[in-house]
């Protein structure tokens, strides 16, 4: 029986997030316990009180601490505009531009015939409901440019036509990219994205 199992469990744990491998968790543990008062113990707290209060916002599914986002609640962001975005992540990195000064509603995901994934499985039908109850004009599609991604697009395009002006990301090279690294399909998107100079 290992002495350490405790500390073996953590680093086990921390290995399954996103973004660290064994070594790395090890690493991180290691930083953590010889900064026990400094680090580890104020992390476990906050962890701790995160874990009991946070929860989905009720309207757009964002996270936060009470039943209602930030967000939602602002009213000068109650603009007509609601951006539908695949998960937390990509609004939290919409937010981190400072562009968007409307609303959001997060899918939990998109449609994928192969893992079972329908429109009932998504925030879709809520999505619908939300451009009535809250007389949104545009709509702005920020999905991942994946096949999956598309398919969501066009699947709600299809439920709202005619009832609310749609519209995507534009695609293509990003600021400070360079054509040598792009790949095929990111200068293909650029090409038919090309504007008047």
């Amino acid at each position: 029986m290992s002495s350490n199992r405790d500390i073996d469990a953590l680093i086990e744990m921390m290995a399954k997030l996103p973004g660290l491998g064994p070594r790395s968790a090890r690493r991180a543990v290691l930083h953590l316990i010889a900064k026990r008062d400094l680090q580890l113990i104020p992390l476990a707290d906050l962890m701790q009180r995160v874990a009991a209060t946070a929860r989905e916002c009720l309207n757009c599914g964002n996270i936060g601490t009470t039943e209602i986002c930030d967000i939602c609640a602002a009213e000068k962001r109650a603009n007509g505009q609601i951006c539908v975005v695949e998960d937390v992540a990509d609004l939290w990195a919409m937010e981190r531009g400072h562009a968007f000064k409307g609303r959001y509603h997060v899918l939990g995901g998109t449609l994928s015939a192969l893992d079972q994934v329908g429109p009932e499985q998504l925030r879709i039908p809520q999505l619908i409901d939300r451009v009535t109850a809250e007389s949104i004009n545009e709509v702005i599609l920020a999905l991942n440019a994946t096949v999956e991604g598309q398919t969501t697009a066009h699947y709600i395009a299809d439920q709202l036509d005619g009832r609310v002006t749609l519209t995507s990301l534009a695609q293509g090279v990003p600021i400070g990219g360079e054509l040598d690294y792009l790949d095929d399909g990111t200068i293909s998107a650029a090409l038919a994205a090309r504007k008047q100079v």
